[in-house]
């Protein structure tokens, strides 16, 4: 190799050599994705039709509890119909309340007052029904002794009376009826001054299997085990029960609702057989109305 010099004997080295950078390849594009083998297909299909249906149902159960909560209990399948023995009763409402005045089971009223008129939350008479006008009273009120009458033995009619009176009663509204069918239904609202009264009042004339005096024209009752799986309003407490067999002509179904300060008793009674729908169906209305 040759030295360049320059003009003061410097050497001067030759540029180095860079080798060139070789041609970029030609951009090849990838091969093809294999097509999934056919198991793989059958659970991509699987999947989507899995998850179309997740959605078909969704939309389907959201139409469904609409349309049941829009449809009449009647024109839902497996649910009670009107051919079961219900009767019609009027539209119900409740009594307005004084300005300022609680319902009797809300919480800050302890003593469970019904501030509205008694006698505006006793049941109607369904549609249809005759009713009772003696069972009305004086201006709506019904005398203590009229709805002791009910009960045959004397004994027990005078050991009822005084503790009735013991426990400070004030009024009875009641209202009584007989429907087509022959079915003759009294419906008492026996009113006292606090719900602890009450409750007390319900233990002493009722026990689980049985109420404690006997109305007129039975000779033992039962618990009513079906009703007794119905659901209750909070804040109430129901026991019901029917006639045991053998029945005399009528069988007798009677039931004790207390409600804060007012105890219910609900009686019905039919030749043959007193029918459990009917008889449910009045007790639970009326349960509605003092809760």
């Amino acid at each position: 190799m040759t030295d360049i010099t320059d003009g003061a004997g410097m050497t001067e080295q030759p540029p180095p050599v860079i080798p060139a950078m070789p041609a970029a390849p030609p951009l090849i594009p990838p091969p093809p994705a294999e097509p999934p083998a056919p198991k793989d297909r059958r659970i991509l299909r699987a999947a989507l039709r899995w998850t179309a249906a997740v959605v078909v149902f969704a939309a389907v159960g959201a139409g469904t509890a609409y349309g049941i909560t829009e449809m009449e209990r009647t024109d839902v399948p497996g649910l009670a119909t009107e051919s079961d023995g219900r009767w019609e009763y009027p539209t119900l409402t409740k009594p307005p309340l004084p300005s300022g005045s609680p319902g009797p089971l809300a919480e800050a009223n302890t003593a469970g007052t019904h501030h509205a008129d008694l006698r505006a939350l006793v049941l109607p008479a369904p549609e249809g029904a005759e009713e009772d006008t003696a069972l009305r009273g004086e201006d709506g009120w019904l005398e203590t002794g009229d709805f002791l009458a009910q009960y045959p033995d004397k004994e027990e009619r005078e050991e009822l009376r005084q503790r009735l009176v013991d426990s400070g009663l004030r009024h009875v509204a009641a209202r009584g009826w007989t429907t087509e069918d022959g079915t003759h239904t009294r419906v008492y609202l026996l009113h006292f001054g606090t719900a602890a009264v009450v409750d007390d009042l319900v233990g002493a004339l009722a026990s689980y299997n049985a109420p404690n005096h006997t109305v007129r024209g039975v000779e033992a009752f039962t618990l009513d085990e079906d009703f007794a799986e119905a659901p209750q309003l909070d804040g109430t407490t129901r026991l019901a029960y029917v006639e045991a067999a053998p029945t005399g002509a009528e069988q007798v179904r009677q039931a004790y609702v207390s409600a804060g300060d007012v105890l219910a008793m609900i009686v019905q009674s039919r030749k043959g057989t007193a029918h459990a729908v009917p008889f449910q169906q009045t007790v639970m209305l009326q349960t509605q109305l003092l809760g």
